[in-house]
Formats: C-alpha cells, sequence, structure tokens
C-alpha cells in the first residue's frame, strides 16, 4: 500500500493524489464545511471534508468521526486560502482535499485525549500508556532516545568496538545491591540472577582479547525507588583494553559532545574542564558539585580555634578535621533563621 507520512507532505506535491493513516487529532466542524487534523508518527496534515466537492456518503460519515478515531484518508493537495496557513506546522501551508474516508478503528470516550493540555496523573497515564504515548511530546523523547543509541553505536562502531550480547539468567555476582531472583524449572530450589551490569562478562572479553566491546544493555537492580535510582535501567556499557586514563575519557568526551551536537545542537566545550577529588571535597564538600552554584567553602579554623563553644574550638585544633563555612553574600538580610 503506498501511503504518505503526514509530516513529510511538502507544497511541492500540490495537486497530487495523497494518501494518509493516521488519528484524528482536532476536529472541526465551521459552516458545513468539517476539518481534520490527521496525525501520524511524522506529524499533522489537515484534511477537508466540503460537501459541495465530497460524496454525500464520505461527507455523512465525516460527521460521525471524532477525536482518536483511526482513519485512511484520499484526496488531493492543495494550498491553504489565503489567511489560513499555519506556520507552526512543517505541513501548514497546505491541506488535503477529500475524496475517500476509511475508518479503520473508531474510538471510544477516553480518559484523556493526546490533543488536551492537562495535568494527567501518573497512574492515569501508566495504565493507558498506548494513549500517554500518542502525545506529540512523547513521540518525540522516543525519537530522542532512539536517535542518541543510533548516534552512541555509530560512533563506538568506528573507533573498534563490538557490539556483543551478554547472558541476561546468569548466577548471582556480589554487587551494589540485591539481585532480582528467578526461580528454574529445570532445578527445583535453584534460581538464576538478573544482572546488576554486565561487569564479569565484559571482563571476561577483555580476557579472551576482544579488547573492546559495547552494549546497549538492560540492568536490573532489586532497590527501593529514588531520584537517581530505578529497578531496571538502560545503559550503554563499554569496556576497553590496553588504554590509559586519559584516553578513555577523551573518547568519551568527543562521544558526548559528538551527542549534545547531533540531537540538540549545541556545541560542548572541549576538553570539559577536570577538577581533582581533593578539590571538589575541600571547595564544595562533594565529588559532584554543581558548578552553577558559586558558592565555596571557607576555611575558619584560625578564626574558631580558641572560642568556648567546643562543637567549633575541638575540630579546628585537630589535624583531621576541619570548619569550614559557606559565605552567603547578603545572607544576614536575604535568608530568615528558618
Amino acid at each position: 500500500m503506498t501511503r504518505d507520512y503526514c509530516g513529510e507532505i511538502t507544497k511541492q506535491q500540490v495537486g497530487q493524489p495523497i494518501t494518509v493513516i493516521g488519528w484524528i487529532h482536532h476536529r472541526r466542524d465551521l459552516g458545513g464545511v468539517i476539518f481534520l487534523e490527521v496525525r501520524d508518527r511524522s506529524g499533522f496534515i489537515q484534511v477537508v471534508f466540503d460537501p459541495e466537492q465530497v460524496p454525500a456518503a464520505v461527507f455523512a460519515q465525516a460527521e460521525q468521526i471524532r477525536k482518536e478515531y483511526v482513519v485512511k484518508i484520499c484526496g488531493s493537495l492543495r494550498d491553504r486560502p489565503v489567511g489560513t496557513v499555519n506556520s507552526n506546522l512543517p505541513t501548514g501551508e497546505v491541506e488535503i482535499l477529500v475524496e475517500q474516508l476509511q475508518v479503520l478503528n473508531a474510538a471510544e470516550s477516553l480518559p484523556f485525549y493526546p490533543a488536551e493540555h492537562q495535568n494527567i496523573g501518573e497512574e492515569t497515564r501508566l495504565k493507558f500508556r498506548y494513549l500517554d504515548l500518542r502525545r506529540p511530546e512523547m513521540l518525540a523523547r522516543l525519537k530522542t532516545r532512539s536517535q542518541v543509541t543510533k548516534i552512541m553505536r555509530d560512533f563506538l562502531d568506528n573507533h573498534g568496538f563490538i557490539d556483543i550480547e551478554t547472558p541476561i539468567l546468569t548466577k548471582s555476582t556480589p554487587e551494589g545491591a540485591r539481585d532480582y531472583l528467578v526461580p528454574s524449572r529445570t532445578q527445583p530450589g535453584n534460581f538464576f540472577a538478573l544482572p546488576q551490569s554486565p561487569q564479569l562478562f565484559k571482563q571476561l572479553l577483555m580476557m579472551s582479547g576482544v579488547e573492546r566491546y559495547y552494549q546497549i544493555v538492560k540492568c536490573f537492580r532489586d532497590e527501593d525507588l529514588r531520584a537517581d535510582r530505578q529497578p531496571e535501567f538502560t545503559q550503554c556499557d563499554i569496556e576497553l583494553s590496553f588504554e590509559s586514563a586519559d584516553s578513555i575519557i577523551n573518547l568519551m568526551e568527543e562521544l558526548v559532545c559528538l551527542i549534545f551536537n547531533k540531537v540538540l545542537n549545541v556545541k560542548l566545550p572541549q576538553p570539559f574542564p577536570r577538577m581533582k577529588y581533593i578539590d571538589a571535597m575541600n571547595k564544595y564538600g562533594s565529588d559532584r558539585p554543581d558548578l552553577r552554584n558559586s558558592l565555596e567553602l571557607v576555611e575558619i579554623g584560625d578564626l574558631v580555634s580558641e572560642v568556648e563553644f567546643k562543637v567549633f574550638a575541638a575540630p579546628a585544633k585537630n589535624a583531621d578535621s576541619r570548619v569550614a563555612v559557606l559565605k552567603v553574600p547578603q545572607g544576614a538580610k536575604r535568608l530568615t533563621r528558618k
């Protein structure tokens, strides 16, 4: 079946027959002329049902169509009338004058509609995930993820890495979290473990002489949910032999810069600024400081070593301790005691 993707239709196709298949995103009925906005994964296109130019049966069918119906539409492409161009859409200069209509699937009343901007609870979104993924912003995220993984694969392939799948059902190994266990059917009482990472397998690959390995891999850790922890997650896992730390850092910097440039059109400065661990801890009290916050810890041991308050004085006199503060500009005026 020959079809055109909604978001890829161009002005150069005006006058040509067009066939699109997709979901009804919007519906407008203006004085007897029905306008539908059809959506597929590529974008949107406006279609028009003019009662003077389509068979009566087709127009009657169009009157019954509602949002999220799945339709197949055939017609001819034409320029939009003057004053009706939508500059926010790539296809906003053209529209399809409908000649044939086929309803592939009718939609019942839905808990929410992808075209509507509203606050939808996460539980509802997950319960009706197929509706949630119809939203353009969700589809855009899936496309971005796909683009990122493609860039990673192309880059690593071009640098001599081999994409190798490692086992999912494996032996339990000591890592930083609990394993997910899978009971064995053939050996009652024994269990497989889902991998927290392919660590042992990639080390075996290095011992085997593969030298450069990568994998876009699922990992599993039986942990409680936190902001930076998920029970199931995907990572780009990499291992390589006979390399220095600097060469690995430079290679990863190049990959990260390439991703930002191709996906977001952002050029990151190279090389990345580096900070020694001891400097990070002394200045910020963290090995992963947020440098957007310019406040740094200031040593005041020399000022409090002789005070009567032992909480300050004792550490100030101990060579293995320190007393440091954050100096907040205008803090006395801006910050309350609370």
